[in-house]
């Protein structure tokens, strides 16, 4: 089954990849990655740039409405995601629990939509 993976870091967590602590920071997502990658549930992914790089576009009858920066009122923010075949859900836990992120922010998981619907 599939699932994709969304890792939400606080700021403090996504400051990390800035400062000293970057090695530690990027250490442990590079071996978590590699984990996914061995065991072979890894289907694709990226991390994503600070939400200040995004860009929000709502359509409200024919007006555009374009909003740069985060759109969300919360300390948590995507900061990447990861597609995933395993077995289950359960499968997708353990492999969540695992993310480095984990234990600061969240890791939201949800079933790919298949092609049926």
């Amino acid at each position: 089954m599939e699932y994709v993976m969304l890792f939400a870091e606080t700021p403090a967590e996504r400051g990390r990849r800035e400062t000293q602590d970057a090695p530690v920071y990027w250490g442990a997502w590079t071996a978590y990655m590699e984990a996914l990658q061995a065991a072979g549930v890894m289907r694709g992914g990226a991390g994503l740039l600070p939400p200040e790089a995004g860009t929000t576009l709502r359509l409200r009858g024919a007006e555009r409405l374009v909003q740069t920066g985060p759109f969300a009122d919360s300390q948590e923010q995507l900061g990447g995601y990861v597609l995933l075949d395993v077995p289950n859900l359960d499968a997708a836990l353990e492999w969540a629990a695992r993310a480095p992120c984990a234990g600061a922010g969240a890791v939201e998981i949800r079933p790919i939509l298949s092609a049926g619907g």
